[in-house]
């Protein structure tokens, strides 16, 4: 994994936009995989900037989601599809009908897990994957216990990201306890990841991601599958590195 430490979130925010400009002007029908949480809405506001007033253009991309909440319908104010189109799509010129987020309110879930995973082979793989990170190490919503074979399903989220996600609602009782999800199977097939950390509270998940052997105790730590991760995390995030992880990030 390649580890990139940057002084703070702002900065964060500017490389990880930074890294999908430059995917985007290389290959103007890159396929983006996206994440959602508090972590990438500086990086969202960076990508509006740049295509204002740099003229980055999404015009033929396309993009998936890594997961939506079960129970949620698309325009519900704390959907993935809201967040997306509130954080990014409304703002840059990416065509809707290539945005693409996981439904959650439907009646088979099972078969739009096959669905959504179908339509990521149809596109012809994932050439960048953005992630964040859970202070419990999972990746999307894969939390502990998810396998490297796992593949696009319906997920049981933990009591800690269920803690975690209530600052989105009115109360932890409105919080969805299942989510669609990529698998860690989906994400590895990217042809490239970056996952960004922001903070002291993510520092021990980034720990054991750059540090501790594979787990799936600790979903993050399968990313060593995969040759092509850039890692970007801020001092805080950064700061429970003790091995030549934290000999880079001192530099």
């Amino acid at each position: 994994m390649k580890l990139i430490v940057v002084n703070d979130y702002a900065q964060l925010s500017i490389e990880a936009a930074r890294l999908i400009a430059q995917e985007v002007k290389d290959n103007p029908k890159a396929v983006l995989g996206l994440a959602t949480g508090g972590t990438p809405e500086g990086m969202y506001r960076e990508l509006i900037r740049l295509h204002r007033e740099e003229g980055v253009d999404f015009s033929q991309s396309t993009s998936f989601n890594l997961d939506e909440y079960v129970g949620l319908p698309a325009n519900h104010t704390q959907s993935y599809r809201t967040y997306m189109q509130d954080h990014l799509f409304a703002h840059i010129n990416l065509p809707v009908e290539r945005t693409n987020v996981p439904r959650g309110d439907v009646a088979d879930l099972a078969a739009e897990c096959a669905r959504y995973e179908e339509a990521i082979v149809q596109a012809g793989g994932i050439d960048l994957q953005v992630l964040g990170i859970g202070n419990n190490g999972h990746v999307g919503f894969n939390e502990p216990g998810s396998m490297p074979d796992s593949i696009t399903r319906v997920v049981q989220l933990t009591t800690s990201t269920i803690e975690a996600n209530a600052r989105y609602f009115d109360s932890i009782e409105e919080v969805p306890t299942r989510a669609v999800s990529m698998g860690i199977k989906t994400i590895l097939g990217a042809k490239r990841i970056v996952l960004m950390a922001s903070g002291v509270a993510k520092a021990e998940a980034i720990r054991h991601m750059l540090e501790a052997e594979m787990t799936a105790d600790v979903p993050a730590t399968l990313l060593q599958l995969h040759s092509g991760v850039t890692v970007i995390v801020d001092r805080d995030a950064a700061s429970g590195l003790k091995g030549k992880a934290a000999e880079s990030a001192s530099k």
